[in-house]
């Protein structure tokens, strides 16, 4: 999972150290928000957190830049045809072993609904990607995270053409999330990645395999906020004076 975006609404011109590619861009990119991002309040939280510096030029470093690249074009750029880090006719999004998304599947979810669609039934799912949009899912986690959400590799286990890692995500849990307030605390998970690559290191197939219950415990332990008790609000007030207003909500 590589989402790592902050509350940046401001463009420029400067390079951006970890994603090379910002520094080649067409005039002719269509951006979501009306030019490249820029990422330095998550770039400071990743070199203040990070485990491990890779030196310049090793594998790690380079699957490392690779994958904050491409999830900067899937989240900022709106055309594939702009994209450079994917191959888009071969492009395959596997997560946890389910059904893969094709690259237009993967551009119109957004990266957080490709990763944390769920096979649970509804009444556990404490995300659905189903009632969520590409902006509203974004939207979302940028107001959870306002430092951003931060991603490195912990390990690369095999190159090119077929690479497989090991990566840490995290943040800080600083503003409120589907109900729940911030704690202050730090929420974070580990994955795997295997991602297939062409001559050209553009990636084919991508699969991504973590527990998303190591985020959502975080996000989750948060104290519900008012807006989350206004529906509960509504029922209680509904509630004939003989009934038990709690029996509904405790089954």
């Amino acid at each position: 999972m590589a989402k790592e975006g902050g509350t940046e609404a401001l463009f420029k011109g400067a390079a951006d150290k970890y994603r090379s590619i910002l520094n080649e861009e067409a005039e002719t990119t269509q951006w979501r928000h009306g030019g490249p991002p820029i990422f330095d309040s998550v770039n400071k939280l990743f070199e203040e957190g990070r485990t491990k510096e890779w030196p310049k030029g090793s594998v790690e470093e380079a699957v490392q830049n690779a994958v904050k690249s491409w999830e900067m074009e899937l989240s900022h750029k709106t055309r594939l045809q702009d994209f450079k880090t994917i191959n888009p006719e071969k492009f395959n999004l596997i997560v946890n072993g389910r059904e893969g998304l094709t690259a237009e599947e993967t551009l119109r979810l957004g990266s957080y609904n490709a990763l944390l669609k769920s096979s649970l039934p509804e009444e556990f799912k404490y995300y659905k990607v189903d009632e969520e949009t590409f902006e509203s899912s974004h939207d979302a986690f940028r107001s959870a995270f306002p430092r951003g959400f931060a991603w490195e590799v912990i390990a690369v286990y095999s190159g090119p053409p077929e690479i497989t890692y090991k990566f840490r995500h995290w943040g800080y849990f600083e503003g409120p999330f589907k109900g729940h307030a911030p704690t202050g605390e730090m929420v974070q998970f580990y994955g795997i990645g295997v991602m297939k690559v062409d001559e050209s290191l553009r990636a084919e197939d991508v699969e991504i395999y973590y527990d998303p219950a190591e985020l959502f415990g975080g996000l989750l332990k948060g104290l519900p906020t008012f807006d989350s008790h206004k529906e509960d609000s509504n029922i209680l007030a509904t509630s004939t004076p003989t009934s038990c207003p709690f029996s509904k909500r405790i089954i």
